[in-house]
């Protein structure tokens, strides 16, 4: 049942929200030029990886043309804030959904690298498939320590069912209008997850 709500919802999702997805496209092409997606190798279903798409929220090179090399904070554009603040940087993960990478709830996914960094509990975010929202995503999002939010996805692991995903798909429109829990103080979304103590 959660396979056939990821793919109903995901078709729904994509074709009523298409208008917004081609004008956030042409929106991010004119304030921040070429590319207009963001892809990153993320840690899927059993840590399997693959290429999760989002719409660019950040620069890409620097004056000279290089590869730009300041931190996230800095690279974040205003049009990028927006996008992030009104979470339309997520709509292109549909396509994960709809090629059984993602679900539309679960655990978010997150960087390869982070794979020997987990916890043997912590691993277990990765028993199902990761989603474009979840439990963290509604309890707090980047407001929470990552200690919290495995802390809720292991929770969710253990508590997944249909009912649950349509509540945390309810609860994510409401988180989404009210801007909540968008980045963590001082840095662009949330530090990254040097490792817990074993």
């Amino acid at each position: 049942m959660n396979r056939v709500l990821d793919l109903v919802g995901a078709a729904v999702a994509a074709v009523v929200l298409a208008p917004v997805i081609a004008g956030t496209a042409v929106f991010v092409r004119l304030t921040m030029g070429s590319p207009v997606l963001f892809r990153q190798e993320r840690a899927g279903r059993h840590g399997a990886p693959f290429t999760m798409v989002k719409f660019r929220s950040m620069t890409v090179h620097d004056d000279s043309g290089g590869p730009d090399p300041r931190h996230d904070g800095a690279r974040l554009t205003p049009a990028g804030r927006f996008l992030r603040a009104s979470s339309l940087d997520e709509l292109p993960a549909l396509w994960n959904v709809l090629r059984g990478e993602m679900s539309l709830v679960g655990p978010r996914p997150l960087p390869v690298a982070y794979l020997d960094r987990y916890t043997p509990d912590q691993r277990r975010r990765h028993d199902v498939r990761p989603g474009i929202t979840g439990l963290a995503q509604v309890r707090g999002r980047n407001t929470l320590s990552w200690e919290q939010k495995f802390a809720y996805d292991l929770e969710y692991v253990q508590r997944r069912g249909l009912a649950l995903d349509l509540r945390i798909l309810a609860a994510t429109a409401g988180a989404v209008l009210r801007r909540d829990g968008i980045a963590e103080a001082g840095v662009a979304t949330a530090r990254e997850f040097q490792g817990s103590a074993r």
